[in-house]
């Protein structure tokens, strides 16, 4: 089924709790909602790393591993906060539907392809990466599905990860399995699990219906709650599952 099958033209309070919470919204003493929406500042280790602390020293490892194999993991992103996600978001919404002229509804679309709607990233939490090769050369975009396949520049780096970054607790987020919904295959993406899961954990239980609310960032007005609840379980929860 189609995504903008949950999305229509509605006001903001098409987000008003007619429906009961996707999640029941249990209060979690070790992250706070402000936390796991990218909104708390968070104590974060490495310069142009930014990862909590286990997480930062197992990438170390990590990054040190490879480039004893002849690899030189480099960040392309780590953690962003809320702000940061919502400036994305909206830049993508104005190029859709100012620029190329696209219908709000098929901007939504196009975005969420790979970019998450603010307050609901895994990059809020300072767990998950975007990583590339630093060796090869590569212009244009370097975060492309097939700069890590067959030929491509970062197909040795890829081949590296899939034997070994779960030794260091970094495990894909967006596998290439058909099967799978949601954000689109993303094989540069990985998160540290042992912190990641139970954020996500506690991230389920939050009311995000009610938290989106309460933001007004560019097309919210376009989300139902429909739309919510089926971004919520596909893009969210559809992932590897290692990492629920």
């Amino acid at each position: 089924m189609k995504r903008r099958t949950f999305i229509k033209t509605t006001s903001a309070t098409g987000l008003a709790c007619t429906i009961p919470p996707i999640f029941p919204n249990i209060f979690d003493a070790k992250y706070s909602t402000e936390e796991l929406m990218g909104k708390e500042k968070i104590e974060l280790f490495g310069e142009g790393i930014n990862l909590r602390r286990e997480a930062y020293e197992s990438f170390l490892a990590m990054k040190k591993a490879a480039y004893s194999d002849g690899f030189d993991i480099k960040i392309v992103s780590s953690y962003r906060d809320f702000y940061h996600q919502e400036r994305i978001w909206e830049r993508k919404y104005q190029q859709y539907t100012v620029e190329e002229g696209m219908a709000p509804l098929d901007a939504i679309d196009k975005i969420i392809e790979y970019s998450t709607i603010p307050g609901t990233s895994r990059h809020h939490w300072g767990t998950d990466i975007d990583i590339i090769d630093g060796f090869p050369e590569a212009s244009g975009d370097v975060l492309l599905t097939e700069k890590f396949e067959v030929g491509g520049p970062y197909e040795g780096l890829k081949l590296w990860l899939d034997k070994n970054s779960a030794k260091y607790g970094f495990y894909l987020v967006y596998t290439n399995n058909p099967r799978r919904r949601g954000f689109e295959y993303e094989p540069w993406h990985y998160s540290y699990a042992s912190i990641s899961i139970p954020m996500l954990t506690a991230y389920r239980r939050l009311n995000i219906l009610k938290l989106l609310q309460q933001e007004n960032f560019m097309g919210i007005e376009h989300f139902t709650n429909g739309f919510v609840k089926t971004y919520l379980q596909d893009h969210i929860l559809d992932i590897n599952p290692v990492l629920l």
